[in-house]
């Protein structure tokens, strides 16, 4: 196989990874960010005392607004008891365009919100479970207000709910772009939010605001507050970038188009132009050839901000680099390239190489920027689609629960190959491992992504559309150790492991069977009724000596008795109901693995 023939396999199934487009730029990763010290409070304006600093916090699951904290610095709490007792807090800053993240918690039933210049809202809310979001839910962006005509205005609702439940830490992204205003004072573009990701998933992008959460007046800049009236909530690792400073600008583009395929960058002075000229933009439509070609730009950067700055080239169908004054910035690399310099204010020679080469793959090119202060920003043709990216093919849960086999990548690297996903129309799904008896995976949101495995010839593979929670290593749930300090398997070897399929019930929930160390094991996992996690019930039909079965295996747990744990970090819950046998939490090494005694059942829940 050739290196062309290569490409276009690889890239069939890649291809929707790597479109450009100017709104997603807000995504890609900040190394600009400032992270808000909460040793003291001395990042906010006149804090109420309502706002207190904490080591550490726990708010109760099942218990409206209460929180208990532990004495300490790093974590960021509002005390307030939902009775419109507490006070908003402000920071030190004014802002336009910025982008935002941190980490937070909220108690149940608690409301409150971020205001992204003092008055547009985005939610932070107690949302667990809901199946059908609203703009006041967890994520969305609260509507705003038209003062004149007495009513809201657009609120808009979150893609899917991926919320976590009360007590969990979440993550949340933000990136805001501030309404523009002409010499005269007059707005001449609304404000947008270019994207909310929470929980790692996209779930608000390209959102223009066509008013403020009370109809006040809108700003170039306004201060960064948070709600503090609404219940109890946590705060920790605040991270933002300001985007104040003017962006770098392109002059004096040359452009020749030469006419061949070259494995590497050819003499220019040796080769005939098919086409060649100047231009005030960064395209390749400047080319009358589709395919084998090299085009080269050459022109200047007027850099206005002395610091760090990082490209991305985007060169579809062959390869590309950039050189700024000579020296290669942007290494050489098939499809699209990264890198970075330390620039000097003035304005700086570059050239950039573009060979295209897949014949399939139509012509573009795209060159991003960001800098000090600057948002990444498409410094290219803006008209020109950096790959057209293939259509997703996304299944979606109709009625109670639906089944899909299929490949399936865990823990970054391990492919899972009899992998049944069981979906949920409560939007908690979860993967079941045939050839171990294991539940690898959990999570919220949308049920899978087919396109790795429907697109063209495809790899076998799909993956989940919502909020992923995985167990650590997968291996046989069932173990047979004669003491609890022995190695765990790593696969079924010597188990007379066998499986015996499934069956469904009416729901189509799935009962699944399996043999394993001469007994019959009946392993069933349901959604909770609230859609709030999953349940699983293991029983076995002959009672056996020395069994154990391995839950997960995890970084740290929290014991909060009664068969309650914490489990990485206040990422999700175990409870463990009691029963014949106590949990066991076995050290191996950095790992927790987390096992229960069995000899004839076992039930445990995940609440995420």
């Amino acid at each position: 196989m050739n290196r062309a023939h290569f490409l276009a396999l690889f890239s069939v199934i890649t291809i929707w990874l790597l479109k450009i487009s100017p709104s997603s730029f807000a995504q890609s990763a900040n190394k600009q960010l400032v992270e808000v010290g909460l040793t003291d409070l001395s990042a906010f304006t006149n804090p109420a005392k309502n706002w207190q600093l904490a080591g550490d916090v726990h708010m109760d699951i099942e218990k409206d607004n209460t929180i208990k904290t532990t004495k300490g610095t790093g974590v960021l709490v509002n005390v307030s008891d939902g009775k419109n007792q507490g006070q908003d807090l402000v920071f030190n800053i004014k802002h336009g365009d910025i982008d935002i993240e941190f980490d937070y918690m909220v108690a149940r039933s608690a409301v409150s919100c971020i205001y992204l210049q003092g008055i547009y809202k985005v939610q932070l809310a107690d949302s667990w479970g809901i199946t059908e979001p609203k703009a006041n839910d967890n994520g969305g962006i609260y509507e705003g207000w038209d003062a004149a005509q007495k009513q809201g205005l657009d609120g808009h609702s979150p893609r899917q709910n991926v919320s976590r439940a009360p007590g969990l830490w979440q993550h949340i992204k933000i990136a805001f772009r501030a309404p523009r205003f002409n010499t005269a004072g007059a707005k001449v573009e609304n404000p947008k939010i270019l994207l909310v990701e929470l929980n790692g998933i996209r779930i608000q992008e390209d959102v223009e605001l066509s008013g403020t959460s009370a109809g006040t007046q809108e700003v170039a800049a306004g201060p960064l507050r948070l709600q503090g009236d609404g219940g109890a909530i946590a705060f920790r690792n605040i991270k933002y970038s300001l985007y104040d400073k003017p962006r770098p600008e392109i002059s004096n583009l040359k452009y020749a188009v030469y006419k061949g395929s070259f494995e590497n960058e050819p003499d220019y002075s040796k080769l005939h132009a098919e086409a060649e000229g100047t231009s005030t933009t960064l395209s390749s439509n400047f080319s009358p050839l589709q395919n084998a070609f090299v085009m080269h730009y050459t022109g200047n950067l007027n850099i206005k901000q002395a610091g760090s700055y990082s490209f991305n080239l985007s060169v579809p169908g062959g390869s590309g680099l950039m050189r700024i004054s000579n020296n290669v910035v942007v290494p050489i690399a098939d499809w699209k390239s990264t890198g970075s310099a330390e620039l000097k204010e003035g304005i700086i020679p570059f050239d950039i190489y573009y060979s295209k080469q897949v014949d399939w793959a139509k012509p573009a090119l795209g060159l991003s920027i960001t800098g000090p202060g600057i948002r990444e920003f498409l410094i290219s043709d803006a008209n020109v689609s950096s790959n057209d990216a293939v259509d997703p093919i996304l299944i979606n849960v109709t009625g109670e629960n639906m089944l899909m086999r299929c490949f399936i990548d865990i823990n970054d690297s391990k492919r899972v190959t009899h992998a049944i996903n069981v979906g949920s129309n409560k939007q908690v799904h979860y993967t079941y491992d045939a050839d171990n008896g294991s539940v690898v995976q959990v999570w919220r949101g949308g049920f899978l992504d087919a396109t790795p495995m429907w697109h063209e010839r495809g790899d076998g593979s799909s993956r989940p559309t919502g909020a992923v929670l995985q167990f650590g290593e997968d291996i046989p749930a069932i173990q047979k150790l004669n003491t609890t300090e022995a190695t765990l398997a790593n696969d079924t070897t010597g188990s007379g492991f066998k499986p015996k399929g499934y069956s469904l019930g009416k729901d189509k929930r799935p009962l699944f069977r399996y043999a394993i160390y001469g007994t019959t094991v009946t392993d069933a996992t349901s959604v909770l009724n609230s859609g709030q996690g999953v349940q699983r019930v293991i029983e076995l039909q002959d009672a056996q000596k020395n069994l154990y079965f391995h839950i997960a295996t995890v970084n740290n747990v929290e014991v909060l008795g009664n068969g309650w744990y914490l489990i990485d970090d206040k990422s999700w819950y175990l409870h463990v109901e009691e029963g014949e046998a106590k949990t066991i939490i076995k050290n191996n090494g950095s790992k927790k693995e987390i096992l229960v005694p069995i000899s004839k059942k076992l039930t445990y829940s995940v609440l995420f």
